[in-house]
């Protein structure tokens, strides 16, 4: 037993592996910090903390809720990310639990005959399972640096998520202000129709044209009026609001375009890509633990579970109570009669062939995301910029021209009232021209440090794996 003692007391710590206090949450953060808005923090898990978060997030609804506030309001509050660290912390359980040593098995044994009694005690553990933790504890280290990174392209995604849906609820309301303009424009025509047709000053046909633009203005303002209704639940719940705090306030106005020497370059947004991604980081450690246990697979195989055990058996005479003690030990060595270990070989040789060809993949896919996604940023600027420096001052001179002319006396007031739908038309386009920049701007962000950004994020809800 004193010989057995040392290696019993270097099991018991090599088995003892710990678990994460935090769940891991701290290295998901590390690894998205750069790439959200300051200050933006991860739910926290306990009770004190949590109270705190939600004094905040009553805090934040005070105001209008800008962009970055939306992603800090749904990083503390969307159920769905809390539903997937808590799996990161259980993944981290079962990692301890996976290099926690088996206990080791006491067997009793007591055997009588006519002349003798023999008492048994053995004292096993598996071997196998002390001399391959070194190997064993790297292997589960990178795979929880794997579930972590996947925990972190969540956040990512359901960061920009929640950027989408704060654009287009706001762009929503920009569109919403514009059919109301118009709608009130059609109904001021459609208004001076009726008066002049039961003049007699105008003919059925006229009226019955100003009848029907007052119609299709009335159904898009009912869309848009939808619309915006049904975007603003949407980044409610990527927020996880409901009652009370749903009904909380926007800007009224999408962010401003950047000027041309403030948009992202793309010279580099493929070396970016490739070197800030945390999909293709993933990946790539993925690789390294099957090319690290591709060596072990047929031996593994082969050997099985060693085994080693220390018995004292004591067998006493019934006759003269003489009693004599055998002490030893056993190693439990499979034969390797049947399986040499080639099955095992091939699957771990084909699962890293497997891991290489995806790791390819995923950085072809990476590289023509990168560029796609900047040529959508980039053409998006040029049409938004089109739109508010020509478009738009455009249909307001040609607004203002009509009312020049109109006091002049030289257009009718169906002219103007036209000219009037036309100027609120093009504020609509030009604020989704705006809106679809911003949209490909986070998509942008997205494609270039985090993941692919038309992977779902699947932490929308509470039910999501």
């Amino acid at each position: 037993m004193k010989r057995l003692l040392p290696l019993a007391v270097a099991a018991l710590l090599a088995g003892c592996a710990s678990v994460a206090p935090d769940g891991l949450r701290g290295d998901v953060q590390a690894h998205v910090q750069q790439r959200l808005p300051t200050d933006a923090k991860l739910p926290p898990t306990g009770a004190s903390t949590q109270a705190q978060a939600r004094d905040h997030i009553a805090q934040w609804l005070r105001q209008p809720v800008d962009a970055d506030t939306a992603v800090r309001i749904a990083l503390l509050n969307n159920p769905g990310l809390q539903a997937r660290l808590a799996g990161l912390a259980a993944q981290d359980a079962e990692r301890a639990q996976a290099l926690t040593l088996f206990n080791p098995t006491l067997t009793l044994g007591r055997f009588t005959s006519g002349h003798e009694r023999e008492i048994e005690r053995q004292v096993g553990f598996s071997l196998a399972q002390l001399v391959t933790l070194p190997w064993r504890t790297r292997w589960h280290g990178w795979q929880m640096e794997r579930a972590t990174l996947d925990a972190a392209q969540q956040v990512l995604l359901l960061a920009a998520d929640t950027r989408r849906a704060w654009l287009r609820a706001v762009a929503a309301r920009q569109t919403l202000a514009a059919r109301e303009r118009m709608h009130e424009a059609a109904e001021a025509g459609s208004a001076l129709a009726q008066r002049m047709a039961r003049a007699g000053n105008f003919s059925k046909l006229q009226q019955a044209r100003e009848i029907a633009i007052t119609q299709e203005a009335a159904a898009q303002l009912a869309r848009a009026r939808l619309n915006t209704a049904l975007e603003h639940e949407q980044l409610a719940r990527l927020m996880g609001l409901w009652g009370t705090q749903a009904a909380f306030a926007l800007p009224d106005a999408l962010p401003a375009l950047p000027e041309a020497s403030g948009l992202q370059g793309g010279q580099d947004a493929e070396a970016t890509a490739l070197r800030e991604r945390l999909d293709l980081r993933a990946l790539r450690r993925d690789l390294d633990t099957l090319a690290d246990r591709n060596g072990w697979a047929g031996l593994g195989a082969v050997l099985g579970d060693v085994g080693v055990s220390y018995s004292r058996d004591t067998t006493t005479e019934r006759a003269t109570g003489h009693a004599d003690t055998t002490r030893g030990w056993e190693l439990d060595i499979p034969l390797p009669l049947f399986d040499w270990g080639g099955a095992a070989t091939g699957r771990a040789r084909a699962e890293l062939q497997r891991g290489a060809a995806q790791l390819q993949n995923a950085a072809l896919r990476a590289r023509s995301e990168a560029r796609s996604h900047w040529l959508r940023y980039r053409t998006a600027w040029d049409l938004a910029r089109q739109q508010q420096a020509e478009v738009l001052p455009l249909a307001r001179f040609m607004q203002d021209e009509a009312v020049l002319r109109y006091n002049g006396m030289f257009i009718s007031v169906w002219d103007l009232l036209a000219e009037a739908r036309n100027t609120a038309q093009a504020v609509a386009t030009a604020t989704e021209a705006q809106r679809d920049f911003w949209l490909a701007d986070t998509d942008l962000q997205l494609a270039l440090t985090g993941t692919s950004p038309e992977t779902s994020s699947g932490v929308a809800s509470p039910e999501s794996p």
